[in-house]
């Protein structure tokens, strides 16, 4: 008989990473998983994580990416789509910094091997940063509230009063 902690790691043995490039701005971030015609996708993102499950080419290919910092999923210009090449998603980061992240994961070794930077998105961070072209997100997709349905995110944080400019509110 295996021990526990060997049944467990079977579920995801036969899954293969998939493979992550990224790119940033001083707000957010941009995560393309590198896969074509993923089917059925589930991607869940918290603050601190994103995991991904997938189909692709009839493999089945994971991701479990702890952030180095705090992002900010409840955003609503954190948002995600599936694309025939690949899965592209822009994640807010929870506070914008002078700095860039000098690297994505909390893990150094797992960032090594699975992500490489996103040089057609790349900036340096000393150059003008334009924000990231979205042409290709149009209809894309929230994460919501991140918890199971029934769980209902925060209450009452949506449209506070007083925030946003309301109508004459020159």
């Amino acid at each position: 008989a295996g021990t526990p902690h060997q049944s467990k790691m079977a579920a995801v043995s036969d899954a293969l990473t998939a493979p992550v490039k990224w790119a940033q701005r001083a707000d957010s971030l941009y995560v393309t998983i590198a896969l074509p015609d993923v089917k059925d996708e589930k991607i869940e993102l918290t603050k601190d994580k994103l995991s991904f499950k997938g189909t692709a080419g009839g493999k089945e290919y994971f991701a479990e990416l702890e952030f180095l910092k705090p992002v900010n999923p409840e955003d609503e210009g954190t948002k995600w789509k599936c694309l025939p090449r690949s899965i592209q998603m822009v994640i807010m980061k929870e506070t914008e910094e002078e700095e860039f992240w000098v690297r994505l994961l909390k893990d150094k070794v797992q960032e090594k091997g699975q992500c490489s930077i996103d040089w057609d998105k790349y900036v340096d961070e000393d150059d003008e940063q334009e924000a990231f072209d979205q042409s290709n997100l149009e209809g894309a997709q929230g994460f919501g509230g991140g918890g199971p349905p029934g769980m209902g995110g925060m209450g009452g944080m949506g449209g506070m009063p007083g925030m946003g400019g309301g109508p004459g509110g020159a």
